[in-house]
């Protein structure tokens, strides 16, 4: 199965979901701090984290940024916070997904396989190469994307968004295109998630829903890249 670093610092909870976790045949490392998992994960890479939020030496959400900035791996968040505009700030720093507590042992076992699935599924969807539009250069093997000449910074799944549709020039890519096969799940009430990462990688790219150069929305339809006019 898969090896998880479990981020929780209540002992019981802790204990608990290790124990779960660890029968349904997965290798599980808990820690309590944040400082901890950031040691953990640098040392030695796991294939999923499970990170709660109310940590006592520091927040949940500057934790996942932290460990965003050393590992890609994917990041299923475990909060009581269940509000919308925490859902979307935890996406906007890079959460793979989020468990609103309290949730059985059996409930997050179903997450990490199907968050696990995904991510194995589209680092296959997009094959090594490089893509160019315009003055965008997406390189797919060295995940890296410049846009006239200048670096962007993009999160894991802006990255994977943005060479998805450089794969793809031209052409109109529904909603539920980008849900299956970049984000690896249903297509029904998700369109926050890619609105979210819209949002920002047109921010990033110096541009607006309003007043696109790259970034184009076909309304009712979906999405496609192109070359500026």
């Amino acid at each position: 199965m898969a090896t998880v670093l479990l981020v929780e610092d209540d002992h019981v909870v802790r204990g608990a979901m290790l124990r779960s976790l660890t029968d349904r045949g997965h290798a599980v490392h808990a820690v309590g701090t944040a400082l901890d998992a950031l040691r953990r994960v640098a040392a030695e890479t796991p294939d999923l984290v499970v990170l709660d939020l109310g940590l006592p030496d520091l927040d949940g959400s500057d934790a996942l940024r932290m460990l965003r900035g050393i590992t890609d791996v994917p990041i299923i968040i475990a909060t009581a916070r269940d509000d919308e505009q925490s859902v979307v700030r935890l996406l906007r720093a890079g959460a793979d997904d989020y468990m609103v507590k309290p949730f059985t042992g059996a409930h997050l076992d179903a997450r990490i396989t199907t968050v696990l699935r995904r991510a194995g599924r589209a680092s296959r969807t997009v094959q090594p190469a490089v893509h160019t539009v315009g003055g965008l250069r997406v390189d797919v093997g060295e995940r890296s994307a410049v846009l006239d000449g200048e670096p962007l910074a993009l999160t894991r799944k802006e990255f994977d968004l943005l060479a998805y549709l450089a794969a793809r020039p031209g052409r109109v890519v529904s909603r539920r295109e980008l849900l299956e096969e970049v984000w690896r799940q249903p297509s029904v009430g998700e369109d926050q998630t890619i609105d979210v990462h819209l949002y920002w990688l047109r921010r990033k790219m110096g541009e607006s829903a309003a007043k696109p150069r790259y970034l184009r929305t076909v309304r009712g339809v979906g999405f496609r890249l192109v070359a500026p006019d």
